[in-house]
């Protein structure tokens, strides 16, 4: 079996930095659409606005999830780079393999994220071609 380096962990780092300035510009966006939506939702409470403030809602927690996984796995990365100096091999194995599965379930529910924001775009479009 082939051991684990230094090296192999690091390669994530880069990719799990830019999913993490994906998901902190998509939140930031989301937190300005709130806000908006807030405003909105105090002069006039249509049941239109409920059902968007609902969509965001699931979003936001979605988004949420998708950082928790993704700093998860960055941390047990730096981790396991530190129990690979230490010599702690299998350890260190064991807790990439971790961090890899929270990776994928990171990008797993971005997938799924995405899919609720298409379709809620959708709706916008099919609201105005009425």
């Amino acid at each position: 079996m082939n051991h684990l380096t230094l090296t192999t962990p690091a390669l994530l780092f880069s990719a799990i930095s830019l999913l993490l300035l994906a998901y902190t510009n998509r939140f930031l966006a989301y937190a300005n659409v709130v806000r908006t939506l807030h405003a909105r939702f105090k002069e006039n409470r249509d049941s239109l606005l409920i059902g968007q403030i609902q969509n965001l809602r699931k979003r936001l927690i979605l988004t949420r999830t998708m950082q928790m996984l993704g700093i998860g796995s960055l941390l047990l990365c730096v981790l396991c780079m530190f129990l690979v100096y230490i010599d702690l091999q299998l350890i260190a194995e064991i807790l990439f393999g971790i961090a890899l599965v929270m990776l994928i379930l990171s990008l797993a529910i971005s997938v799924r994220e995405i899919q609720i924001s298409v379709k809620a775009l959708d709706l916008h479009l099919s609201d105005m071609e009425l």
